[in-house]
């Protein structure tokens, strides 16, 4: 019999720095859906991947004194890099796509002709507004309070040739397919796309840019790179062959599913199909937009730098704990704040006390009553009813949440099964029973029941707990007929004679004040070492230094230079001063420009690639982990230029 096939992505993730807690939500949440289509006999493909053009990157790259390959190669296939992280998390994907692939490559560009040819990619200007971190281009009226949307960040002026995609022409088609369908999920970001993109009019798409090179080149217009969303977003069908010879199995999955952040559904909900109705290919089944994971009322952001280390999570509490933590606590398309106080409280609570000590007195009860095997004997008792009845009915409730993404509640159900089995140990007393030999019979019932419990709550719990969940069942003695999809579609897979096998704890319980004193401290910013103090001047030598607050007038990269930015002062003399200064690794130009800085002007003057330098600039400089920081000094804007500082 043929298997119903199934294909789930991740967003591609942007390797410009090292990926956090809020990443791994993401791609754990998807590994689980994946993984219960597969328990449940799906032919499942799973893809995620890296986004890694575009002109963040390159200015990282350059900043960092690398070619833009070698940094993302370090970001994705470097020591704990992505592909270091998606294994530390047990992430079961089939394949991983690099934006930078040669045959993804190969087949934007004919995809990008395809549109091009057809119409509906054309050549234009851009101007507007542009924000570098997010890869975004704006309208004026798009803006909030005069600042990026979307991750609330400084937006630039830009203005360039580019190349358009008509998605206006396709705005109609759109809003149909949100309004009437459920294409997108959950319901509320439904409302958000058309209120906010498409009721105030869907503007044409730059998807071309000639500003900076990394990227995939338009193959029949030098000096065009082909923009961000175009690359990014077809590679959920590049991945399965679509226009190269790489995978052959695109009519085989597409369309499937597309899991993504909700900051990118605007792109997912409303670009991608857009394109795809172009190409005359089928949309996605559906596109689920999940929530953030906040941290101190933010979204966890490594601009920002308010991140969590997965490695460190998964280290002291095991990699199962966290991904259970990170399913189980926050609702899959709503935000959540993420604290260390509740992955503790979500251990202690769900994993030590109702699962890992259900498993551990049943099995320990087995042990120590019959050996380790159950007798074949049997007596069914009035309290066996209603564990029977939740256990039996679970399967049908699990998968009704978990076809809806709904994992939380999904796993929910199952932690229903939990404490009526807990509560049914207390109700039938066996270490009582124990104590009465015509009672044998009756006492081996209940250990059964208890293992069909634990049995039957470890197979729907696999998708989220994989290695815990094979541990359970080995230690219950569960064989492989008793582990699968179809045998918990009833009470009694357990072979009536089960053998088990006692062990340590699945899940320790946590002392929670001294685990958050020992993260507080393993936490706790580490002062760098402090540079000695110089030798001792005289004030008359000091005095000799003559420093003088200054504006920057102007600054300006130096042409063959990768450290020189040549800034032009007001030094409150009347005439400007150029002074050159090696910071272009911290600083870009366009920044420094209005600034209150401070300069050394009584130095002599000296060349630099060409030009004249009158002075230095004063910063703080110091050395942290083995790199260079530099801050350069500046001063509140109200004091004026020419003041001298003593």
């Amino acid at each position: 019999m043929e298997k119903n096939t199934f294909y789930i992505t991740t967003p591609i993730y942007y390797p410009s720095d090292k990926l956090h807690i809020g990443h791994a939500y993401c791609t754990v949440a998807t590994d689980a859906i994946a993984r219960y289509k597969r328990l449940q006999g799906c032919d499942v493909l799973f893809l995620t991947g890296t986004d890694e053009h575009g002109q963040k990157i390159e200015d990282k790259a350059k900043a960092a004194g690398v070619t833009p390959k070698e940094f993302v190669d370090r970001i994705v296939a470097g020591e704990k890099g992505v592909l270091d992280l998606w294994k530390l998390m047990n992430i079961s994907n089939d394949r991983f796509i690099r934006t930078t692939d040669d045959y993804h490559v190969k087949a934007i560009q004919r995809i990008f002709r395809k549109m091009h040819d057809k119409g509906d990619i054309y050549k234009g200007k851009y101007v507007g507004k542009y924000c570098k971190p997010c890869e975004s281009f704006w309208t004026e009226t798009q803006l909030v309070d005069g600042k990026c949307p979307d991750c609330g960040g400084e937006v630039q002026d830009a203005e360039e040739e580019a190349y358009f995609f008509r998605l206006s022409k396709y705005a109609d088609r759109v809003q149909h397919l949100l309004e009437d369908t459920d294409f997108l999920e959950p319901r509320s970001r439904v409302h958000e796309m058309i209120n906010n993109f498409i009721k105030p009019g869907l503007e044409d798409l730059c998807v071309s840019r000639t500003s900076f090179t990394w990227g995939i080149p338009v193959d029949f217009d030098p000096g065009h790179v082909v923009y961000v969303w175009v690359d990014a977003l077809f590679n959920y069908v590049t991945a399965l062959g679509y226009e190269n010879d790489k995978y052959d199995d695109y009519e085989k999955y597409w369309p499937g599913v597309n899991i993504v952040g909700k900051e990118i559904v605007r792109f997912h909900s409303i670009i991608w199909p857009a394109m795809l109705m172009s190409m005359e290919m089928p949309l996605p089944k559906k596109v689920y937009g999940h929530g953030w994971l906040l941290l101190d009322g933010g979204k966890m952001s490594k601009s920002k730098g308010n991140v969590v280390d997965p490695y460190q999570l998964a280290d002291r509490y095991g990699v199962d704990a966290l991904r259970f933590f990170l399913l189980r606590t926050f609702p899959f398309g709503s935000d959540g704040t993420f604290s260390n106080e509740l992955l503790i409280s979500t251990i202690n609570t769900d994993l030590a006390n109702d699962l890992g000590n259900l498993v551990s007195r049943t099995t320990a009860m087995i042990v120590k009553y019959f050996g380790g095997t159950l007798p074949a004997e049997r007596e069914a008792g009035t309290e066996d009813a209603a564990l029977i009845e939740v256990g039996s009915a679970l399967r049908k409730k699990y998968a009704e949440q978990m076809d809806k993404f709904q994992l939380q509640n999904g796993i929910a159900e199952v932690f229903r099964l939990l404490s009526r089995a807990n509560k049914y140990i207390d109700e039938t007393a066996p270490w009582v029973l124990s104590r009465d030999e015509t009672k044998r019979a009756r006492l081996a019932s209940i250990m059964y029941n208890l293992l069909e419990a634990c049995r039957i709550s470890a197979v729907l719990l696999t998708p989220i707990m994989p290695e815990t969940c094979e541990k359970i069942l080995d230690r219950i003695g569960a064989p492989a007929a008793a582990r699968t999809w179809e045998s918990v579609a009833a009470w009694g897979a357990m072979p009536a004679c089960a053998a088990v096998s006692a062990g340590e704890a699945l899940f320790p319980r946590i002392d929670a004040k001294k685990e958050l004193e020992a993260l507080e401290a393993l936490n706790a910013p580490s002062a760098p070492a402090v540079e000695p103090v110089l030798p001792d001047v005289s004030i008359d030598e000091f005095a000799k230094c003559d420093m003088r607050v200054c504006k920057v007038l102007k600054c300006e990269a130096v042409k063959k230079s990768e450290k020189l930015l040549c800034f032009t002062l007001d030094d409150g003399s009347g005439t400007p001063r150029q002074i050159l200064s090696g910071i272009h690794k911290f600083y870009e130009p366009e920044t420094l420009v209005g600034k209150t800085v401070v300069a050394i002007l009584n130095l002599p003057a000296r060349k630099m690639m060409g030009k004249e330098s009158n002075g230095m600039l004063l910063s703080a400089v110091r050395e942290e982990n083995g790199e260079e920081k530099l801050h350069l000094l500046m001063l509140d804007d109200s004091v004026p230029a020419g003041y001298r500082l003593c």
